[in-house]
């Protein structure tokens, strides 16, 4: 780590001193929070066993639909949920479950509010404690959330049940936040406090520590900037004073040497202004040749790469020619036959350029090839290579691509041509596409390839232009 002695120490003071009281503080903490979680579900698992032992499930057999609400037993039952509740401020709700085979429904709800659970009414996806709770006192081991809110519960199975009825008691969970909040409050002003001390306390140490060091530093300075008059005074008694009275017997041994070197270095430093001289004069000169070498191979360099673009490229559309997207393909080819990655093709000719050449002029001719090309670069991947074929075929180059694939591009590539007219001499040209696709197979070469998806355009040609036909 690139850092000052002192930065070095201040934090390592500072990290062990946090690791030693966060250590400590982390451990009180989570022992706070587990006491009040496991106080909390030991109080839900008593108030509910407590509450299990007055009521009788036998009285609550009859209770199956939300029509017997109006039997004394519910209603007898429900007002028993309620006083118990209203006797308890911390709890939210009561609640009676049945077991119907693997459904968990409800048979009584304290919820006073519109919201209230009726019997029959299926509980979805109940926590495993609450099917504990069928056979067994039993309480949540985390916060669960329902349609009615955030709660912590308990469970108790009632008498006479055969375990099929059981008791469960809600405690809101914000009452529990609230809680967990104060004692993270607690514990995290105990953390900020523990750090402010820690760093004060390596604040304090790395700096008497590194006092010396900075005073030894800053003579360096001024004997490396030539004044070695002066000494450095420590007093601490340590290493670092014997530092000290050594390092100010160097500067007095510096101090005596520096005159008798002084005539020798006015000697050395003529001889050198000299020397100096005769190398500028010789680098300048290699300079100046070594210029002209790098202008005459980077015009090299720039007309070999002109020239390559040229025989790459065609020169009226900008697109890729033929030569190099054949090349482009049988490298592909290579691939393909290592590793089977698919690859198609599709051959798209403009429909009815001669007569827009004989309407309005070989120049127009050019310009609508042109916005075609730029058109279909546009509409394919950054993979996919458009290329001149010849005249106004364009052919698609598309690696890692399905025979569905492509002929989706393609419908894609003939409708961004035909939606969009071009305006040409003041004359509005709407254009069309015919396009063949042909997908590299294993038997396959790269000519047959071109030729079945020449006769796939030729035959959307034949069959009315404007379309897409994939060649089988």
């Amino acid at each position: 780590m690139r850092a000052s002695i002192r930065r070095k120490l201040l934090i390592s003071h500072f990290v062990a001193v946090v690791l030693v009281s966060g250590s400590v503080g982390t451990y009180f903490y989570n022992t706070a929070v587990n006491g009040l979680f496991e106080g909390l579900r030991a109080r839900l698992r008593y108030s509910a066993g407590l509450l299990s032992r007055t009521l009788d499930s036998r009285e609550l057999h009859a209770i199956r639909t939300s029509e017997d609400v109006r039997l004394p037993e519910y209603q007898r039952n429900l007002i028993l949920l309620r006083e118990f509740e209203a006797a308890n401020p911390d709890i939210a709700y009561i609640y009676v479950m049945r077991m119907e085979g693997d459904r968990v429904v409800f048979v009584l709800d304290s919820d006073p509010t519109e919201d209230q659970a009726l019997p029959g009414e299926e509980y979805p996806d109940p926590p495993p404690k609450m099917l504990r709770g069928f056979s067994e006192q039993a309480a949540d081991d985390r916060i669960y959330e329902d349609q009615w809110g955030y709660f912590l519960s308990g469970y108790a199975p009632l008498k006479h049940g055969d375990g099929r009825y059981l008791v469960g008691i809600d405690m809101r969970a914000d009452e529990v936040q609230s809680k967990l909040r104060t004692i993270r409050t607690a514990g995290l002003a105990s953390l900020v406090a523990s750090v402010v001390l820690a760093y004060l306390l390596s604040m304090w140490l790395a700096t008497r520590i590194t006092r010396p060091i900075r005073a030894l530093v800053l003579r360096s300075g001024e004997i490396a900037g030539g004044v070695l008059d002066g000494r450095v005074e420590v007093t601490s008694g340590d290493e670092l004073a014997e530092l000290a009275q050594a390092f100010n017997s160097m500067s007095e041994r510096l101090a005596a040497s520096h005159a008798e070197n002084r005539s020798s270095l006015l000697s050395l430093e003529e001889a050198r202004e000299q020397l100096e001289q005769r190398v500028a004069e010789r680098t300048a000169s290699l300079t100046e040749t070594n210029e002209k070498l790098q202008q005459e191979v980077a015009e090299r360099t720039r007309a070999e790469a002109a020239l390559e673009q040229a025989a790459a490229t065609d020169y009226l559309t900008g697109l890729a020619n033929r030569r190099a997207v054949i090349g482009l393909m049988e490298l592909e080819m290579g691939r393909y036959r290592r590793t089977q990655r698919p690859f198609s093709l599709l051959l798209a000719d403009l429909d009815h350029f001669k007569a827009i050449n004989d309407r309005l002029g070989h120049e127009a001719g050019d310009r609508v090839l042109t916005v075609l090309a730029q058109r279909l670069r546009e509409g394919v991947r950054s993979q996919d290579v458009v290329a001149r074929w010849g005249g106004d075929e364009l052919l698609i180059f598309m690696p890692e691509t399905w025979p569905d694939e492509a002929v989706e591009a393609a419908e894609r590539l003939r409708r961004l041509v035909t939606d969009t007219p071009v305006e040409i001499c003041n004359d509005t040209v709407v254009l069309s596409l015919s396009i063949g696709v042909c997908a590299m197979t294993p038997s396959l070469t790269i000519d047959e390839c071109v030729r079945r998806a020449d006769l796939a355009l030729l035959q959307a040609k034949t069959e009315g232009r404007d379309q897409v036909v994939f060649a089988g």
